[in-house]
């Protein structure tokens, strides 16, 4: 298997998000390091097994919807790391676009797929 870095399909944009992540019982505060329509990265945290599935509630600036979706744990790019890659698992259709048209307004040009 190709190192994650190879692996990704999206473009991904640095951005610092608020986002509410549930764990069975538990939630947590966490903040973005980067954004993507394929996933999202948590910074300074310690990170979930890889595979846990966990749900996420954020919103991108400018848009009051708030975004809620499944995410996957992904194994970590570096063998000390202090955050988590997370896939999505059921993004909306609706909600890609969203996370699409946020990512092509910052970066100024749309991401060719």
């Amino acid at each position: 298997m190709p190192p994650v870095w190879e692996r990704r399909t999206s473009q991904r944009l640095p951005v610092q998000l608020h986002v509410i992540e549930t764990h069975e019982d538990s939630i947590y505060f966490q903040r973005t390091a980067n954004l993507s329509t394929g996933g999202l990265y948590l910074e300074g945290t310690t990170p979930h097994p890889p595979g846990t599935r966990v749900r996420l509630r954020f919103t991108l600036p400018g848009d009051e919807t708030t975004i809620e979706v499944t995410g996957e744990i992904m194994p970590p790019a570096k063998e000390v790391d202090l955050g988590m890659g997370v896939r999505f698992v059921d993004l909306k259709p609706e909600d890609r676009e969203r996370i699409d048209r946020f990512i092509e307004k910052a970066v100024g040009l749309p991401f060719e797929r």
